[in-house]
């Protein structure tokens, strides 16, 4: 039998979305956010930070995938890869997925964050935590890549929240200053900008911010059912615009060489590629080069 036990999300003032609980599996006020994880009837158990959706077992693979596997089939020979939050592990687990990758380094601030999706979102994060590639860091990802080494990473992850509270550091100009030092040649950094028919700003302001360091700023879409409001953008920033505009016939080879080629559920050479088609109302909101 249903209860009548709902949580409405809080991300907008005036528009949402509400979930019936089944059952409140954690609810923890850490240093950083409020935390909750609950089982819904529609989209398995749900992660909330501060009241906000972050991921939800029933389509978590769709952004996972797009914001994994885009960066590394594109930049087609990465090794080293720095993921800053993503405390499910879930990006984590589909970044170790690629053969190729030697090093996957990720640094998220809240710890309780990690314990939780650990106990309660096992099936998110799978055997990653244990991969011998995989260094977890409970930390700052801003000081993490003010500190790193010059030239150690070909690709940055970024999926943090959005920039408020705890995640506005990692949109700041000293944050993509200090990206594009510790990037590679071609280095290439992502991150969630939101979604742009309600969140349009994120996508203009980080746009901008992204475009005094990095040559080729652009962004590409995932339709994630979770994150409503339509298509949700990931920014993508670089120096090489010859990866965004890889053929599907060499995006399947990369795939293929990677390992990744018929595992997923979302991403696929062809979806890929028509994730960087971006629709006007979307690349309106990028820098004019």
């Amino acid at each position: 039998m249903a209860t009548d036990v709902w949580v409405n999300e809080t991300l907008y003032a005036e528009w949402g979305q509400r979930f019936r609980v089944k059952r409140e599996l954690a609810r923890v006020q850490s240093r950083f956010q409020d935390i909750m994880i609950f089982e819904s009837y529609t989209h398995g158990r749900v992660m909330l930070l501060d009241g906000v959706v972050q991921i939800a077992e029933m389509d978590e693979f769709v952004y996972q995938e797009m914001i994994a596997h885009v960066p590394l089939i594109a930049h087609g020979s990465a090794r080293d890869v720095l993921i800053i939050g993503a405390g499910d592990g879930g990006v984590l687990r589909r970044v170790l997925q690629h053969k190729g990758v030697e090093r996957a380094v990720m640094v998220e601030i809240d710890g309780e964050v990690i314990r939780l999706a650990k106990e309660f979102l096992p099936n998110i994060g799978g055997n990653a935590w244990s991969d011998p590639r995989a260094e977890v860091i409970v930390g700052d990802g801003i000081d993490h890549v003010r500190t790193a080494p010059d030239g150690s990473f070909d690709a940055i992850i970024v999926d943090s929240t959005d920039p408020i509270g705890v995640g506005e550091v990692l949109f700041t100009d000293e944050f993509y200053q200090n990206a594009a030092r510790i990037l590679r040649g071609d280095g290439v950094i992502v991150n969630q900008c939101g979604v742009p028919a309600m969140q349009a700003d994120e996508l203009r302001d980080t746009s901008a911010r992204r475009a005094k360091f990095f040559p080729d700023v652009s962004a590409y879409v995932a339709a994630v059912p979770t994150y409503v409001g339509g298509f949700m953008t990931l920014g993508w920033a670089g120096r090489n615009p010859g990866q965004r505009a890889l053929d599907v016939g060499t995006l399947r080879a990369r795939a293929e060489a990677a390992g990744i080629l018929g595992t997923t559920r979302y991403w696929t050479p062809e979806v890929h590629w028509g994730a960087m088609q971006l629709p006007p109302y979307i690349a309106e909101h990028l820098p004019k080069r």
